[in-house]
């Protein structure tokens, strides 16, 4: 397939919505399910257990959050306990909308590294929360669904054309310092940003997570206005781990008045960037030793 050919196949998976994966049926559970009962919590619960790959994330992610702890969480139970019953339906939801596909695909995507490139940055937003005037803060499980969320594209790239997503993975790796969606587009017509959005839309997922998906690597964009202060969150972080991982580059330029969009006093902007790499590194080490 020529560079050109491939880009327009690729450009009209996001107009024929229906060459898009469809959601996960474990993932249209747990996102549509009521956690205002027992009932619903009883569902939850008994939804992860049954997945071994849920399980053992969940688990992966409350062990990084004890910090290493001579008391290890080995149970669902102990858990829920920990993480609050909302974030775990955040991290099952997002672990179900990620796995797409049927085996791990060859070659140079590797979903692990996704997965913990995920973990990391919805953890250190998670730190980045704690920083800001209460006031500004979103709601933790939120935070943490959108962290998990925000590469969903690079999985739709993979279901649409696995040989053209490995080519784009090469180079992901040999062009590290420069900005992921500049090769996205030079590679595939298009960006993960983009085919996130669109696999979003065409789940059904609530506008906010939409706008949080496109938006996140513009958010001076008037567009990205109804996602704030989620995109500003999610940009700066990616910013604070330019080489995070092998996905979603961003060029580690922060400015005082980005700092101010979230409340915080740009002369702390060391301290905080500190505290955010220590919070990513510690939940992928972790994590992955769960996984």
């Amino acid at each position: 397939m020529s560079n050109h050919s491939g880009h327009a196949y690729l450009k009209q998976a996001i107009n024929n919505l229906d060459a898009l994966p469809a959601m996960p049926v474990i993932a249209k559970r747990l996102l549509n399910l009521k956690l205002d009962t027992e009932e619903g919590e009883r569902i939850l619960l008994a939804l992860i257990e049954q997945d071994p790959q849920i399980s053992a994330k969940i688990l992966g992610l409350a062990n990084s959050v004890t910090g290493g702890a001579s008391h290890q969480i080995k149970t669902m139970k102990d858990a829920t306990k920990l993480l609050g019953i909302k974030r775990i339906k955040s991290v099952a939801s997002s672990v179900a909308a990620m796995s797409l596909m049927p085996r791990p695909p060859a070659g140079k995507f590797n979903m692990q590294d996704l997965w913990l490139h995920s973990i990391g940055i919805a953890s250190a937003m998670l730190g980045l929360a704690r920083v800001m005037p209460e006031k500004m803060r979103p709601q933790d499980d939120q935070i943490f669904l959108l962290g998990m969320l925000h590469v969903i594209g690079y999985v739709a790239m993979l279901f649409i054309d696995p040989q053209r997503c490995d080519k784009l993975f090469t180079r992901l790796s040999a062009e590290t310092n420069r900005p992921s969606l500049e090769v996205e587009r030079d590679t595939l017509g298009m960006s993960h940003d983009e085919l996130g959005a669109e696999l979003a839309r065409h789940w059904n997922l609530p506008e906010e997570i939409i706008t949080v998906l496109r938006y996140h690597h513009t958010p001076d964009t008037d567009e990205a206005e109804a996602g704030q202060p989620l995109i500003r969150m999610l940009n700066i972080v990616e910013k604070l781990l330019p080489t995070f991982g092998k996905v979603d580059y961003m060029a580690p330029d922060i400015s005082a008045k980005e700092w101010e969009a979230l409340g915080i006093d740009p002369s702390k902007a060391k301290e905080v960037t500190v505290q955010i790499e220590e919070l990513a590194d510690q939940a992928i080490q972790y994590a992955s030793s769960f996984t």
